[in-house]
Parts: C-alpha cells; sequence; structure tokens
C-alpha cells in the first residue's frame, strides 16, 4: 500500500531531496571515473570505498544480527549496492550518463512487480498498463540514434535494467525482512560482507595499481569516484534505507522521479547530446513510473 503524502514525516521529504542531489550526480561521476579506469575498476574502487567508510560502524553492530538477518544483508550487499555499481558502469561506457539517470527510474516499477510476485502486493489494471508504458519508453530511449531515428536497441541500457531489478528486491527486502534494524547497522554490515569480494578483485584482478603509477588523470579519476562510493554508497544508502523503514517502498524508490532532473542537467552541461527519441523516451518512462505508483 502507498503511503499518502500528507502521512509522510517532512524528515522524509527532506531524506528524498537529498537522495535526490546526491544520486542524481552519481552518474557523471561515474562517467568521470571511466576516463581513466574500467568499468570494473569503477565498480571496486566505489564499492571498496564505501564499504572503508561504513566498516567501524559494521565491526560493532556484527553481533546484533541474527543468521536470518545476516542472510537478507547479504542478499542486501549483493543487490542494493555491489552488482548494480557493475551494471552502471559498464552500461556508462557505451551510454550518456543522463540517459543512465532516466533508464534508473524504472526501479520503482520493478519494486511494484517484484512485491507483487514475492510477497503478494496486488497489481491493478492501472498498475498493469503503467508497466507497459514504462517497458516502452525504456525501448525507445534505448533504440534511439542518430537523427532521433530507430537504429536498433543499445544492449548497453539493459545492464542497467538488471540493476534496477536488482533494486527492486532490494528495496522489497529491506522493508519486508529487515524493517526492525537499524538503518546504519543495515547499511555498514552489508557493505562490510562485500568488502573482501571488491578488494580482491580490484587489486588482483585489474590494472588498477599500474593506472594509478603511469596516468597523469588517475587520481583524480580516483577521487571522483571515491567521491561517489562515500556519498553516493555509504551515505546514500544509509539514507535510503532509514527512508524505506520509515515509509514506504513505493514512496521511498519515487526518488527516480526527480534523479534524471539532476542527471540530465548534469549530461547537457558535459555535453551529452540528446535526441528528440531522447526526449519522448524519457517522458513515457516517467509517465509509465507516475502511473504506476499513483494512489
Amino acid at each position: 500500500m502507498v503511503t499518502p503524502p500528507s502521512r509522510i514525516l517532512p524528515l522524509a521529504w527532506l531524506m528524498l531531496f537529498m537522495l535526490t542531489l546526491i544520486w542524481g550526480s552519481s552518474f557523471i561521476l561515474i562517467k568521470r571515473g571511466l576516463d581513466v579506469f574500467s568499468a570494473g575498476e569503477v565498480g571496486a574502487i566505489r564499492m571498496l570505498s564505501a564499504a572503508l567508510v561504513m566498516t567501524p560502524f559494521a565491526l560493532s553492530r556484527l553481533k546484533t544480527i541474527n543468521r536470518r538477518q545476516f542472510f537478507y544483508m547479504l542478499s542486501v550487499g549483493f543487490a542494493g549496492s555491489f552488482l548494480p555499481a557493475f551494471l552502471f558502469a559498464k552500461a556508462e561506457t557505451k551510454i550518456d550518463s543522463s540517459m543512465a539517470g532516466v533508464l534508473n527510474a524504472l526501479t520503482p516499477m520493478f519494486v511494484v512487480l517484484v512485491g507483487a510476485l514475492i510477497y503478494h502486493q496486488k497489481i491493478t489494471l492501472r498498475v498493469g498498463i503503467g508497466l507497459l508504458v514504462g517497458f516502452a519508453g525504456t525501448f525507445l530511449l534505448m533504440s534511439t540514434g542518430e537523427g532521433g531515428v530507430f537504429s536498433g536497441i543499445n544492449y548497453y541500457g539493459l545492464y542497467i535494467v538488471i540493476a534496477t531489478i536488482m533494486y527492486g528486491f532490494n528495496v522489497n527486502i529491506i522493508k519486508y525482512n529487515l524493517q526492525g534494524v537499524n538503518a546504519v547497522t543495515l547499511t555498514s554490515i552489508s557493505m562490510f560482507l562485500v568488502l573482501p569480494i571488491a578488494a580482491v578483485y580490484l587489486f588482483s584482478g585489474t590494472n588498477f595499481v599500474y593506472k594509478l603509477q603511469t596516468n597523469n588523470l588517475a587520481w583524480q579519476s580516483l577521487a571522483y569516484v571515491s567521491i561517489l562510493g562515500v556519498f553516493g554508497t555509504a551515505i546514500a544508502m544509509t539514507l535510503f534505507n532509514k527512508l524505506v523503514q520509515l515509509t514506504s517502498p513505493v514512496f521511498t524508490s519515487s526518488v527516480t522521479y526527480l534523479i534524471p532532473i539532476v542527471a540530465v542537467m548534469w549530461g547537457i552541461f558535459d555535453g551529452d547530446i540528446l535526441l528528440w527519441g531522447h526526449y519522448l523516451g524519457m517522458v513515457t518512462i516517467l509517465v509509465g513510473v507516475y502511473s504506476t505508483n499513483r494512489r
């Protein structure tokens, strides 16, 4: 059930606004990281920097969770942060940061879909139509080429679609399986659990150290991705997890209504070229998302 706006706490609206600014800016930070590092390196750096910041909180809270919660927190670590970090970076090697921000708006629809399939939430006819409209917009956005005409699907957009499906699972897990867990505890432990994988991959499976030693721009790109990890993952996920617990999964995931505005503004500022087909696809996605979540 969607929480009526009149019953949402002012603090929740403030948190929603903060998440919009942070996550709306994350796509341009990924792009700047890709100036030097590979998609895998960007994803690993992002997760490692986020996890390191949260490790002190995790170590002091590990004994407060039980075995069942541990399993769900591991799921949150992978579905809510780790895998999407790599998927978004991979997608942005071939699509603009502004379009990545818009495709991210599919998240609320997958929140609803996962809630229906796994947690037995009801899908009405209106919601079903909204899902179809949103997916139509996704297809249009991914298939617009030069001149604004159909040029075949850019399959790199599917990386973001997969990431938003994971977000759909993540939001529902937090709401229905980890409701009583403190937001800092949830975020810190879920990230701490994936820290070793990110570290081993970054330092033994990539050329990260070599690039730092030989590329003059590497430290600058590292700074961008580290900022992304600390603010866009560690701090933002703490806010997000708390917001899920304060409100509803749908209200929380509705931050993706606003993220495209910030992402597109950054993209245009950075030189992204958007065609009429892109704008039409963006509007169609947002209409579908709104219809899916409208009370």
